[in-house]
């Protein structure tokens, strides 16, 4: 097995982790989208209530006379048109047969409201009809002109996209010709895929900030194996859109769309860039200084038992590698003799990790007998929100390993070093110890790096208290 030298030249920040909190590039073009497209639909469908009101058959309490209701109308029919997604970019807002459905979904809707809301009020079906109808035409209309307006605007240069094409020179012109079918993008720079390698990659995205790059369209080839580079767009606030791409493959966060006819795979920028790592960070922060302030009790307990237990410091610390294979050292409660690590050689004939990149053995000889106790419920690991504190680890990420696990590392393994290391993560609530093959924690590892949320991290924070509580995989 080969083994990995780590070095550390510079401190770089968490793979999740922007420059600074950046509003996602091109978000202006796609918000005059849809407020042009909402004012013209509210317009369309007040058009089709005074229309209605004014053929319709005449009564004393009609629909138009009602303003409040005419609002309530507006709102509605918008919502509907939204929530069936009909105000997204490209075919979704030429969706004329899913408009119809919304709009005639909308005026049902309402009609059964109307009734709840003037149940003795007389609504002719004339005036229903009309009202229908005349939403009907006059949103279909509303989006065709829109279109028609937008293509011509478009041809003249004008709410174009500014893109960035990553593809081998074998591929460049048929990409070129496949992104210009859409007439919304103009490619402003073209890179072959050495351009995401390690040693290019900050160059290029600083090079992408600079000529305001809104979307970056990059081959398969190009970004396969290369998870993080996936990360780099999205805190650049770049929406990244992956083409051609194999109809079996599918990735974290991903949707589908079409360019023509080739299916394509975006993976969509957030809205503010960086936001939800900084809330991450000020969570842990909050989280830190609470479990101290509420725990001091058990701490100093769990102090006074180790030291009546056996002989040797209260607190153990050991060096882990940490961000970017940046060394560091983790508090722990010691659960073991005061000379564990030069007992450890000893012992590895019987670890029982299979590949042998972790050590792990049940029964372990060296630990004492209140260390049993605190391993069983995980309360040696307390003393870890002080890494916490003072920024070397997170509450939920890869668990942070010794440099001779390390340094049994294959390249592919170093991904979990690209992030903040955690107390807890999608492996220590997938099994714990009871997880003996390396690769399967590390595939857990990446499945939180690849799907990694602020909702993902409260999740495994509760889901960590019931496996200690049950004791699951604990030894």
């Amino acid at each position: 097995m080969t083994t990995n030298t780590l070095t550390v030249t510079t401190f770089k920040p968490d793979l999740r982790s922007a420059k600074g909190t950046t509003i996602q590039r091109g978000l202006k073009i796609r918000i005059l989208r849809v407020v042009t497209l909402i004012f013209l639909d509210v317009i369309a469908l007040t058009s089709a209530w005074t229309l209605a009101a004014y053929y319709g058959t005449s009564i004393e309490y009609l629909w138009a006379e009602q303003i409040p209701l005419l609002m309530f109308m507006l709102v509605t029919a918008i919502s509907v048109i939204a929530v069936k997604g009909l105000y997204k970019p490209g075919k979704e807002r030429r969706n004329y047969f899913g408009l119809i459905q919304a709009v005639s979904l909308a005026e049902i809707l309402l009609l059964f409201i109307a009734f709840l809301y003037e149940p003795e009020s007389y609504v002719s079906r004339s005036t229903f009809l009309i009202f229908w109808f005349c939403s009907v035409v006059f949103v279909c209309c509303d989006r065709f002109i829109f279109d028609v307006a937008t293509k011509q605007l478009r041809c003249q240069g004008a709410i174009r996209h500014s893109v960035f094409l990553i593809t081998d020179s074998q591929d460049q012109k048929n990409h070129i010709k496949l992104i210009e079918q859409e007439n919304c993008y103009t490619v402003q720079g073209i890179a072959d895929p050495s351009c995401l390698d390690l040693v290019n990659r900050e160059a290029t995205f600083e090079h992408l900030r600079k000529q305001g790059i809104t979307e970056a369209f990059v081959s398969w080839n190009a970004i396969k194996n290369r998870l993080y580079v996936c990360w780099h767009f999205q805190t650049a606030g770049i929406i990244l859109r992956i083409l051609p791409m194999e109809t079996d493959v599918c990735y974290p966060k991903s949707v589908f769309w079409m360019l023509g006819e080739v299916p394509c795979m975006t993976i969509p920028a957030p809205i503010i860039a960086g936001s939800d790592f900084w809330i991450k960070r000020c969570f842990d922060l909050s989280c830190s200084i609470l479990v101290l302030l509420l725990l001091s009790p058990i701490y100093l307990a769990i102090a006074i038992l180790i030291k009546l237990d056996s002989p040797g410091p209260v607190f153990f610390r050991q060096n882990r590698v940490g961000l970017h294979g940046k060394n560091f050292k983790i508090w722990k409660f010691r659960t073991m003799v005061n000379n564990a690590e030069k007992l450890q050689a000893s012992l590895e004939t019987n670890n029982e990790i299979k590949d042998g990149v972790l050590f792990k053995i049940k029964n372990d000889p060296r630990v004492t007998r209140i260390g049993k106790f605190l391993r069983l419920y995980s309360l040696d690991e307390l003393p870890q929100i002080l890494n916490v504190l003072v920024g070397e680890m997170s509450l939920v990420g890869p668990r942070p390993l010794p440099s001779r696990d390390v340094e049994r590392f294959k390249t592919k393994h170093f991904i979990r070093q690209e992030v903040l290391p955690g107390i807890t993560g999608l492996w220590q609530v997938s099994g714990r110890s009871d997880i003996d093959n390396f690769e399967d924690g590390v595939k857990l590892d990446i499945t939180y790096i690849e799907n990694w949320s602020l909702w993902l991290d409260l999740k495994i924070l509760l889901e960590t208290v019931r496996v200690v509580l049950q004791k699951t995989g604990a030894y």
